[in-house]
Protein backbone atom coordinates (compact mmCIF):
# COMPACT_ATOMS: atom_id res chain seq x y z
CA UNK A 1 0.00 0.00 0.00
CA UNK A 2 1.34 3.43 -0.73
CA UNK A 3 2.08 5.65 2.11
CA UNK A 4 -0.63 8.50 2.30
CA UNK A 5 1.48 11.88 2.99
CA UNK A 6 0.31 14.98 5.16
CA UNK A 7 2.02 17.80 4.11
CA UNK A 8 2.47 21.38 5.47
CA UNK A 9 3.77 24.24 3.43
CA UNK A 10 4.99 27.10 5.47
CA UNK A 11 4.86 30.41 3.17
CA UNK A 12 2.01 30.66 1.01
CA UNK A 13 4.12 33.27 -1.53
CA UNK A 14 4.08 32.62 -4.92
CA UNK A 15 6.21 29.40 -4.30
CA UNK A 16 4.07 28.13 -1.37
CA UNK A 17 0.70 29.18 -2.79
CA UNK A 18 2.04 27.83 -5.91
CA UNK A 19 2.83 24.43 -4.44
CA UNK A 20 0.14 23.88 -2.47
CA UNK A 21 -2.67 24.61 -4.78
CA UNK A 22 -1.70 22.14 -6.60
CA UNK A 23 -1.07 19.50 -4.13
CA UNK A 24 -4.36 19.97 -3.40
CA UNK A 25 -6.18 20.14 -6.39
CA UNK A 26 -5.17 17.11 -6.66
CA UNK A 27 -6.68 15.81 -3.41
CA UNK A 28 -3.19 15.50 -1.36
CA UNK A 29 -3.56 16.12 2.41
CA UNK A 30 -2.09 19.57 2.69
CA UNK A 31 -2.60 22.56 5.37
CA UNK A 32 -0.80 26.20 4.06
CA UNK A 33 0.97 28.74 7.09
CA UNK A 34 0.30 31.95 5.65
CA UNK A 35 -0.15 35.47 7.64
CA UNK A 36 -2.60 39.17 7.21
CA UNK A 37 -4.84 39.63 4.50
CA UNK A 38 -3.49 36.77 2.17
CA UNK A 39 -4.68 34.26 5.04
CA UNK A 40 -7.57 35.52 5.77
CA UNK A 41 -9.04 35.58 2.02
CA UNK A 42 -7.58 31.60 1.60
CA UNK A 43 -10.12 31.21 4.80
CA UNK A 44 -12.80 32.77 3.58
CA UNK A 45 -12.64 31.93 -0.48
CA UNK A 46 -10.30 29.41 -0.94
CA UNK A 47 -7.13 30.13 -2.68
CA UNK A 48 -7.07 31.12 -6.15
CA UNK A 49 -3.83 29.97 -8.51
CA UNK A 50 -4.23 31.43 -12.11
CA UNK A 51 -1.34 29.55 -14.78
CA UNK A 52 -1.11 30.43 -18.57
CA UNK A 53 -3.91 27.89 -19.09
CA UNK A 54 -6.46 28.42 -16.78
CA UNK A 55 -7.40 29.46 -13.23
CA UNK A 56 -9.07 27.37 -10.68
CA UNK A 57 -9.41 27.65 -7.00
CA UNK A 58 -9.17 24.77 -4.12
CA UNK A 59 -10.46 24.91 -0.24
CA UNK A 60 -6.76 24.17 1.29
CA UNK A 61 -6.60 24.77 5.64
CA UNK A 62 -4.96 27.56 6.40
CA UNK A 63 -3.16 28.86 10.01
CA UNK A 64 -0.78 31.19 11.11
CA UNK A 65 2.57 29.66 12.68
CA UNK A 66 1.31 30.00 15.95
CA UNK A 67 -2.41 27.94 15.75
CA UNK A 68 -1.02 25.45 13.76
CA UNK A 69 -0.57 22.12 16.06
CA UNK A 70 -0.77 19.16 13.25
CA UNK A 71 2.20 16.78 12.48
CA UNK A 72 3.47 16.19 9.08
CA UNK A 73 5.28 13.97 7.25
CA UNK A 74 6.63 16.31 4.87
CA UNK A 75 7.37 20.32 5.09
CA UNK A 76 8.15 21.96 2.49
CA UNK A 77 9.69 25.55 3.65
CA UNK A 78 8.83 28.00 1.38
CA UNK A 79 9.25 31.64 2.99
CA UNK A 80 12.21 34.38 2.27
CA UNK A 81 15.48 33.89 3.60
CA UNK A 82 15.43 36.93 5.74
CA UNK A 83 12.24 34.96 7.37
CA UNK A 84 13.38 31.35 7.95
CA UNK A 85 14.07 31.86 11.62
CA UNK A 86 10.76 32.98 12.22
CA UNK A 87 10.08 29.49 11.28
CA UNK A 88 12.08 27.76 13.51
CA UNK A 89 9.72 27.65 16.63
CA UNK A 90 6.68 26.07 14.20
CA UNK A 91 9.27 23.81 12.81
CA UNK A 92 11.22 22.48 16.33
CA UNK A 93 7.19 22.29 17.40
CA UNK A 94 5.75 20.38 14.64
CA UNK A 95 8.75 18.10 13.16
CA UNK A 96 10.00 15.12 14.80
CA UNK A 97 12.46 12.07 13.76
CA UNK A 98 9.75 11.14 11.43
CA UNK A 99 9.35 14.19 9.23
CA UNK A 100 11.74 15.19 6.34
CA UNK A 101 11.86 19.36 6.34
CA UNK A 102 12.50 20.16 2.74
CA UNK A 103 13.67 23.97 2.33
CA UNK A 104 12.75 25.50 -1.27
CA UNK A 105 14.38 29.08 -0.79
CA UNK A 106 16.95 31.20 -2.99
CA UNK A 107 19.53 31.11 -0.82
CA UNK A 108 22.34 28.10 -1.00
CA UNK A 109 22.63 26.26 2.01
CA UNK A 110 19.52 26.38 4.01
CA UNK A 111 19.39 23.08 4.58
CA UNK A 112 22.58 22.76 6.60
CA UNK A 113 21.93 25.52 8.26
CA UNK A 114 18.56 25.13 9.57
CA UNK A 115 19.47 21.73 10.48
CA UNK A 116 21.50 22.93 13.29
CA UNK A 117 18.23 24.25 14.58
CA UNK A 118 16.39 20.45 14.29
CA UNK A 119 18.87 18.31 15.66
CA UNK A 120 16.33 15.38 15.43
CA UNK A 121 14.62 15.95 12.63
CA UNK A 122 16.02 15.05 8.64
CA UNK A 123 16.53 18.69 7.35
CA UNK A 124 17.41 18.17 3.31
CA UNK A 125 18.11 20.75 0.58
CA UNK A 126 16.10 21.83 -2.23
CA UNK A 127 14.90 24.40 -4.72
CA UNK A 128 12.09 24.69 -6.76
CA UNK A 129 12.02 25.92 -10.63
CA UNK A 130 8.93 28.21 -10.93
CA UNK A 131 7.54 31.99 -11.67
CA UNK A 132 4.95 32.56 -9.88
CA UNK A 133 4.07 35.83 -7.20
CA UNK A 134 1.22 36.93 -4.61
CA UNK A 135 -0.82 38.88 -7.62
CA UNK A 136 -3.71 39.75 -4.75
CA UNK A 137 -4.73 38.60 -1.06
CA UNK A 138 -5.62 34.96 -1.70
CA UNK A 139 -4.17 34.65 -5.88
CA UNK A 140 -1.33 33.18 -7.27
CA UNK A 141 -0.28 33.88 -10.71
CA UNK A 142 2.01 31.89 -12.58
CA UNK A 143 3.47 33.48 -15.17
CA UNK A 144 5.37 30.45 -16.96
CA UNK A 145 5.18 26.82 -17.53
CA UNK A 146 8.17 25.40 -15.78
CA UNK A 147 7.25 23.99 -12.40
CA UNK A 148 10.30 21.42 -10.81
CA UNK A 149 11.12 20.84 -7.19
CA UNK A 150 14.52 19.00 -6.52
CA UNK A 151 15.14 17.59 -3.37
CA UNK A 152 16.93 15.23 -1.87
CA UNK A 153 19.42 14.20 1.12
CA UNK A 154 22.99 15.76 1.32
CA UNK A 155 25.89 13.22 0.89
CA UNK A 156 26.93 13.55 4.70
CA UNK A 157 22.94 11.66 5.65
CA UNK A 158 23.44 9.13 7.79
CA UNK A 159 22.89 5.49 6.78
CA UNK A 160 19.65 5.08 9.19
CA UNK A 161 18.25 8.86 8.06
CA UNK A 162 18.37 7.88 4.63
CA UNK A 163 16.36 4.49 5.20
CA UNK A 164 14.06 6.17 7.75
CA UNK A 165 13.38 9.36 5.28
CA UNK A 166 14.11 7.50 1.77
CA UNK A 167 10.30 6.08 1.51
CA UNK A 168 8.57 9.19 2.42
CA UNK A 169 10.70 10.89 -0.25
CA UNK A 170 9.87 8.51 -2.86
CA UNK A 171 6.31 8.81 -1.95
CA UNK A 172 6.39 12.83 -2.04
CA UNK A 173 7.68 12.46 -5.77
CA UNK A 174 4.73 10.44 -6.60
CA UNK A 175 2.68 12.89 -4.97
CA UNK A 176 4.19 15.91 -6.85
CA UNK A 177 3.62 14.24 -10.24
CA UNK A 178 0.32 13.35 -9.57
CA UNK A 179 -0.43 16.96 -8.99
CA UNK A 180 1.32 18.16 -12.19
CA UNK A 181 4.56 19.06 -10.74
CA UNK A 182 8.05 17.74 -12.01
CA UNK A 183 9.46 15.87 -8.90
CA UNK A 184 13.36 15.59 -9.03
CA UNK A 185 14.47 12.91 -6.42
CA UNK A 186 18.53 14.47 -6.56
CA UNK A 187 21.11 12.15 -5.19
CA UNK A 188 23.60 15.06 -5.49
CA UNK A 189 21.33 17.79 -4.46
CA UNK A 190 24.35 20.35 -3.22
CA UNK A 191 25.38 20.37 -6.83
CA UNK A 192 21.71 20.94 -8.32
CA UNK A 193 21.07 23.36 -5.70
CA UNK A 194 23.75 25.29 -6.85
CA UNK A 195 23.17 24.79 -10.06
CA UNK A 196 19.70 26.66 -9.72
CA UNK A 197 21.70 29.49 -7.28
CA UNK A 198 24.26 30.05 -9.93
CA UNK A 199 21.36 31.24 -12.27
CA UNK A 200 19.02 33.04 -9.27
CA UNK A 201 21.98 35.17 -7.91
CA UNK A 202 23.69 36.54 -10.78
CA UNK A 203 20.27 37.40 -12.27
CA UNK A 204 19.37 39.03 -8.95
CA UNK A 205 22.43 40.90 -8.45
CA UNK A 206 22.10 42.78 -11.69
CA UNK A 207 18.59 43.53 -12.15
CA UNK A 208 18.72 44.97 -8.48
CA UNK A 209 22.01 46.96 -9.06
CA UNK A 210 21.41 48.39 -12.60
CA UNK A 211 17.54 48.30 -12.09
CA UNK A 212 16.81 46.37 -15.31
CA UNK A 213 14.57 43.40 -16.61
CA UNK A 214 15.89 40.57 -18.47
CA UNK A 215 15.40 42.28 -21.76
CA UNK A 216 18.59 44.25 -21.04
CA UNK A 217 20.65 40.72 -20.40
CA UNK A 218 19.17 38.99 -23.34
CA UNK A 219 20.76 41.48 -25.95
CA UNK A 220 24.35 41.65 -26.93
CA UNK A 221 26.25 44.05 -24.25
CA UNK A 222 27.75 44.92 -20.78
CA UNK A 223 25.16 43.53 -18.49
CA UNK A 224 24.75 40.21 -20.74
CA UNK A 225 29.26 39.74 -20.30
CA UNK A 226 28.35 41.06 -16.74
CA UNK A 227 26.02 37.70 -16.58
CA UNK A 228 28.53 35.48 -17.61
CA UNK A 229 31.38 36.87 -15.54
CA UNK A 230 29.37 36.39 -12.07
CA UNK A 231 28.51 32.77 -13.53
CA UNK A 232 32.36 32.17 -14.34
CA UNK A 233 33.26 33.43 -10.50
CA UNK A 234 30.17 31.39 -9.08
CA UNK A 235 31.97 28.34 -10.75
CA UNK A 236 35.58 28.59 -9.72
CA UNK A 237 34.27 29.16 -5.91
CA UNK A 238 32.01 25.75 -6.45
CA UNK A 239 35.03 24.39 -7.18
CA UNK A 240 36.81 25.40 -4.33
CA UNK A 241 33.86 24.16 -2.21
CA UNK A 242 34.19 20.89 -3.81
CA UNK A 243 30.96 20.74 -5.00
CA UNK A 244 31.42 21.84 -8.45
CA UNK A 245 29.00 22.76 -11.38
CA UNK A 246 28.92 21.50 -15.02
CA UNK A 247 31.51 23.11 -17.25
CA UNK A 248 28.89 24.48 -19.63
CA UNK A 249 26.91 26.09 -16.59
CA UNK A 250 27.27 29.70 -18.60
CA UNK A 251 25.29 27.96 -21.43
CA UNK A 252 22.88 26.56 -19.65
CA UNK A 253 22.25 29.56 -17.66
CA UNK A 254 21.78 31.91 -21.07
CA UNK A 255 19.24 29.50 -22.65
CA UNK A 256 17.12 30.12 -19.50
CA UNK A 257 17.47 33.62 -19.07
CA UNK A 258 16.68 33.74 -23.18
CA UNK A 259 13.66 31.83 -22.65
CA UNK A 260 12.61 34.28 -20.31
CA UNK A 261 9.85 37.14 -21.24
CA UNK A 262 11.37 40.36 -21.50
CA UNK A 263 9.73 41.79 -18.72
CA UNK A 264 10.78 38.88 -15.71
CA UNK A 265 12.89 39.79 -13.39
CA UNK A 266 14.13 38.56 -9.92
CA UNK A 267 11.58 38.38 -6.72
CA UNK A 268 14.80 40.03 -5.15
CA UNK A 269 14.39 42.91 -7.83
CA UNK A 270 10.77 42.94 -6.93
CA UNK A 271 11.17 43.52 -3.47
CA UNK A 272 13.60 46.29 -3.77
CA UNK A 273 11.20 48.52 -5.87
CA UNK A 274 8.45 47.84 -4.25
CA UNK A 275 10.43 49.10 -0.75
CA UNK A 276 10.47 45.74 0.70
CA UNK A 277 13.04 43.60 2.54
CA UNK A 278 14.81 41.70 0.26
CA UNK A 279 17.12 38.87 -0.04
CA UNK A 280 20.51 40.86 -0.93
CA UNK A 281 22.33 39.73 1.87
CA UNK A 282 21.71 35.65 1.34
CA UNK A 283 21.55 36.11 -2.49
CA UNK A 284 24.45 38.78 -3.10
CA UNK A 285 26.57 39.44 -0.24
CA UNK A 286 26.83 35.44 0.97
CA UNK A 287 28.79 35.23 -1.91
CA UNK A 288 31.08 37.30 -1.85
CA UNK A 289 31.71 36.39 1.97
CA UNK A 290 31.85 32.82 0.40
CA UNK A 291 34.90 34.29 -1.97
CA UNK A 292 36.70 35.72 1.10
CA UNK A 293 36.72 32.10 3.16
CA UNK A 294 37.67 29.72 -0.12
CA UNK A 295 40.26 32.54 -1.01
CA UNK A 296 38.64 32.99 -4.62
CA UNK A 297 38.90 35.69 -6.23
CA UNK A 298 35.08 37.39 -7.07
CA UNK A 299 36.22 40.83 -8.08
CA UNK A 300 32.97 41.24 -10.72
CA UNK A 301 30.35 40.00 -7.76
CA UNK A 302 32.73 42.66 -5.16
CA UNK A 303 31.54 45.33 -7.61
CA UNK A 304 27.71 44.40 -7.99
CA UNK A 305 27.65 44.26 -4.13
CA UNK A 306 29.02 47.67 -3.34
CA UNK A 307 26.85 49.17 -6.26
CA UNK A 308 23.89 47.45 -3.53
CA UNK A 309 25.13 48.49 -0.63
CA UNK A 310 25.43 52.18 -2.00
CA UNK A 311 22.25 52.12 -3.04
CA UNK A 312 20.70 49.97 -0.32
CA UNK A 313 22.27 51.48 3.04
CA UNK A 314 23.61 48.09 3.53
CA UNK A 315 20.17 46.55 3.74
CA UNK A 316 20.31 42.91 5.05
Amino acid sequence: MEQTLKYLIVGAGGTGGGLGGFLARAGKDVTLIARGEHLARIRERGLSVTTVDETFSVDIPAYTAEEYEGRPDVVFVCVKGYSLSEAVPLLQRCADEHTAVIPLLNLYGTGRRLQEELLQTAVLDGCIYIASEIKAPGKILMSGRIFRVVFGLRRDASKPTVQRVLPVLEAAARDLSAAGILPVLSHQIETDALIKFSFVSPMAAICAAYDVFAAELQKPGSLRQLFVSLIGEMKALSRAMQVGLPDDIEAVNLKILDELSPTATASMHRDIRGGRQSEVDGLVYEVVRLGQRYQVDMPQYETVAKLLQERLGWQK
